[in-house]
C-alpha cells in the first residue's frame, strides 16, 4: 500500500483503533524509503495541525498520532502522545516499544508487563522481554525467560529467532546457526533470521550459503538496506558487478542520500571497467618487498652502518630517496661506505637517488616517524579490533595484514591496488584508525 494513499481519516479521523495488521503495514511502507518517510511526515503534521482539538480529546486518536510517529521512527513524540491515549493493552505495548528504542530497557520491562496484564498476548510479551533482556545484557534473566514458554514457542519461529540470538551472545555460534533454521523453517518468510543466518555463513566463509540467505531476505520486494549492501559485496567479490551494481541501484531509488550506497556504486562501476594486469602486480609486490629489506640484513661495515642508522635509514628503499652527494655529506661517511651501499643496490637492480629521478615515483619505506609514537600495545593489537566489515577484513588477509602496526605502515595506495578493494573499504578503515588517533602512512613527493 502507498502512504500517498493511506486514509488520513483512517489515521486519525474515527475513533476505531488501526489494528496490529493495519499498524505493521503502517510500518512497514513508512520505513520503505526517504520519499514515503517525508510524504508521511507531511501528511501526519498537517492531519494533527487540522484535528489538533480532537486529537487531544480522544484517546484512540491520540494512540493513532504516537503510532504515526512510532513509525516514522520518532519515539520521543510517540511516548508524549501515548501519555495522552489511555493504558490499554496497545497502548502499554506500544510503550514497551518505544523504551526499548531508546535503550530504556528497565521502563520497557514495566510497559511490556503491563501490556500483559491488560490482555496482551502472554507469548507475544514473552519474546519482547527476552529482546528488551538482551539489548541490556542480562542474558541469564533472558534464558530463564525463554525456558518459561519453551512448550509453547517450541512450534514458533520468533522464538528459536530469540533462542538463536542468545546463543550468538553467548558465544555459541554453531548452536545459534541452527535455531536460527530450525525459525525458518517454521517460518520462511522471517526476516530477521534470514539475515542473521546470511551474516553467520558469511562470517564462517560460506559465501554461497550467505548470498542465497540474502536473496530470500529481499524476496518480499521490501528495500532491506542491510541485507542488499551485504549482498552487493559478496557479488562484487564474485566478480557479479551488475548483480552487485542492481543491488546498490535498490539501495540508492530508496535512499538517494545513503552515503556509503554513492562510495560503494562508483567502486563497483570502476571495477567493471577496469583492467587487471595480474603479472604488473606480481612485479609490483615481489619490488616492494626487496625495498622493505632492512639495512641490518646486509654485510655492511660498522662505520657505514652507525651512519645510516644515525641518517634513519633503516630499510633499502629508504637509499633510494638519497643521492650520493647527502651521503658524502655526512660526518665520517666516506667513499669506502658509499661503494659498499653501492654494490649492495647494483645487485639488487637499484640505485641510489632513483625514486628522487622519477617524479612520478612514492615513497616507499616501511615506517611513518608519526606513527612510531603509537605504543606498542595498539599497534600490535589484531586488525579485528577495528570491527571492519566482511569485505575490509577479506581484503586485509589477501594484503596479509595481520596487525594494526600492519596497517598503519601502507598507504592508500597500497591498499587500493589490492584487487576488489575500493574507496568504501578505504573510507571505512581510515574512520575506523582515526577513531583510534592513527591514520594511514602518508606519501611525500
Amino acid at each position: 500500500m502507498d502512504v500517498q494513499a493511506w486514509d488520513k481519516s483512517l489515521l486519525l479521523g474515527d475513533d476505531e483503533p488501526l489494528t496490529q495488521e493495519m499498524f505493521d503495514r503502517l510500518v512497514h511502507e513508512v520505513r520503505g524509503g526517504e520519499r514515503e518517510r517525508l510524504n508521511f511526515t507531511e501528511m501526519l503534521e498537517k492531519t494533527l495541525e487540522k484535528q489538533a482539538s480532537s486529537v487531544s480529546k480522544s484517546t484512540v486518536k491520540s494512540l493513532k498520532a504516537a503510532q504515526g510517529f512510532y513509525a516514522l521512527g520518532k519515539f520521543e513524540p510517540a511516548l508524549t502522545w501515548l501519555k495522552k491515549s489511555g493504558g490499554g493493552p496497545q497502548q502499554n505495548w506500544l510503550k514497551g516499544c518505544c523504551y526499548k528504542e531508546l535503550g530504556q530497557y528497565d521502563e520497557a520491562v514495566k510497559a511490556f508487563e503491563k501490556a500483559e496484564e491488560s490482555g496482551c498476548d502472554s507469548f507475544d510479551v514473552a519474546m519482547a522481554l527476552v529482546e528488551t533482556l538482551r539489548r541490556q545484557g542480562e542474558l541469564e534473566q533472558a534464558q530463564e525467560k525463554l525456558k518459561r514458554v519453551s512448550r509453547m514457542g517450541d512450534i514458533r519461529a520468533e522464538f528459536h529467532y530469540q533462542l538463536g540470538c542468545l546463543n550468538d551472545d553467548n558465544g555459541r555460534r554453531e548452536e545459534a546457526m541452527a535455531e536460527f533454521e530450525r525459525a525458518i523453517s517454521l517460518d520462511g518468510n522471517h526476516y530477521r533470521a534470514l539475515f542473521r543466518l546470511a551474516y553467520a555463513c558469511d562470517l564462517y566463509g560460506d559465501e554461497k550459503q550467505a548470498m542465497n540467505y540474502y536473496r530470500r531476505c529481499l524476496e518480499s520486494g521490501a528495500v532491506h538496506v542491510s541485507a542488499l549492501m551485504n549482498l552487493a559485496v559478496l557479488y562484487e567479490d564474485n566478480g557479479e558487478y551488475y548483480s552487485a551494481r542492481d543491488c546498490i541501484k535498490r539501495v540508492l531509488a530508496a535512499y538517494p542520500n545513503h552515503e556509503r550506497a554513492r562510495l560503494f556504486i562508483k567502486d563497483i562501476e570502476s571495477s567493471m571497467t577496469m583492467f587487471y594486469d595480474e603479472e604488473l602486480e606480481k612485479r609490483v609486490d615481489y619490488r616492494n618487498q626487496v625495498l622493505q629489506i632492512p639495512i641490518s640484513d646486509f654485510e655492511l661495515s660498522v662505520r657505514a652502518r652507525n651512519c645510516l642508522k644515525k641518517m634513519n635509514i633503516k630499510y633499502l628503499g629508504d637509499l633510494l630517496r638519497v643521492t650520493e652527494t647527502e651521503l658524502l655529506a655526512y660526518k665520517n661517511f666516506g667513499e669506502t661506505s658509499l661503494q659498499e651501499i653501492k654494490v649492495i643496490l647494483t645487485q639488487k637492480g637499484l640505485r641510489l637517488g632513483q625514486l628522487l629521478e622519477d617524479s612520478n615515483s612514492r615513497q616507499l619505506t616501511v615506517e611513518d616517524t608519526e606513527q612510531d609514537q603509537i605504543d606498542d600495545e595498539t599497534m600490535s593489537a589484531g586488525v579485528s579490533e577495528l570491527l571492519l566489515s566482511v569485505r575490509s577484513r577479506k581484503c586485509l588477509q589477501r594484503l596479509n595484514l595481520n596487525s594494526v602496526g600492519d596497517l598503519v605502515r601502507c598507504t592508500e595506495a597500497e591498499l587500493l591496488g589490492c584487487k576488489n578493494f575500493g574507496l568504501t573499504s578505504l573510507y571505512e578503515i581510515k574512520q575506523r584508525l582515526k577513531d583510534k588517533g592513527l591514520s594511514l602512512r602518508v606519501l611525500q613527493d
